[in-house]
């Protein structure tokens, strides 16, 4: 009995973006013409982001970038396709180019790629979303606030680590400072995401009404009692969940009542 394998467009293409040599392995299947084949998309991306400056055509920087990522498929994937709407997108304005939106654009052409090619529902899925959020780390060297990380961290969901492997991957510069500078930033967010985790996580174990309070309201002076009362709260807000202040000063009222003289 003979037994035969079929192996999809999906299975092909992994097999190349995991490969030891990646960048060899995807510069290999463009010159045989498999690449044209297998993601057609991608030969369009040979053109220069910005013909003015001469600098780098978007496939060039692309493969680079698939060859800093970490080999993991839904990295690389993502980094293949992460500038795929570039060529869609380009304009030229005031003397300069632009790409607006090409990580939209370039989101919706990686579904219908991924999906053609055979790729699980799942893997769709978080690649998609991956090419989506891989241009949002822009601007924070500008400053954001504490509710941009929080955005940003909460949109990225489960894939925020394989996010942030993408966005150091996606800088091919020689520079070593602008490299140096990238990764500070991005180690800063990581380290801002962190520390705005664990306080959130704090503050969902405070109880709705603070220590002063309870103070203030039942007219005692800080002891055991204050802290019975935080512990009483505390249990409300396990059990029932964020409640009204004055539905709490209630509860508070009639726990202190009934309490033993």
């Amino acid at each position: 009995m003979t037994i035969t394998t079929t192996h999809t467009p999906a299975d092909e293409l992994s097999h190349i973006l995991l490969d030891a040599d990646v960048s060899s392995s995807l510069w290999a299947a463009v010159k045989t013409g498999r690449v044209e084949e297998l993601v057609p998309e991608l030969l369009a991306m040979q053109m220069e982001q910005d013909p003015i400056h001469t600098h780098k055509d978007v496939l060039t920087h692309t493969i680079a970038v698939v060859a800093k990522t970490p080999p993991d498929l839904l990295v690389r994937l993502g980094a293949l396709f992460h500038d795929v709407g570039k060529p869609r997108t380009r304009s030229y304005e005031h003397g300069g180019v632009t790409f607006r939106h090409h990580e939209a654009v370039g989101a919706r052409m990686t579904r219908k790629r991924l999906a053609a090619m055979g790729y699980p529902a799942d893997v769709v899925d978080d690649v998609t979303e991956l090419v989506r959020l891989s241009g949002r780390f822009k601007g924070y060297a500008d400053g954001w606030s504490d509710s941009a990380v929080r955005r940003y961290a909460r949109d990225a969901g489960h894939l925020l680590g394989r996010l942030n492997a993408l966005v150091r991957s996606d800088c091919t510069t020689r520079s070593q400072i602008k490299l140096a500078n990238l990764h500070r930033d991005i180690d800063d967010l990581e380290t801002r995401i962190a520390d705005l985790a664990a306080e959130d996580r704090e503050a969902a174990e405070r109880p709705g009404i603070d220590g002063a309070e309870v103070m203030h309201h039942l007219g005692v002076e800080p002891g055991r009692v204050v802290g019975q009362a935080l512990t009483f709260l505390l249990a409300i807000k396990r059990d029932e969940g964020d409640l009204p202040r004055e539905e709490l000063f209630a509860r508070l009222d009639a726990w202190f009542a009934a309490r033993p003289a």
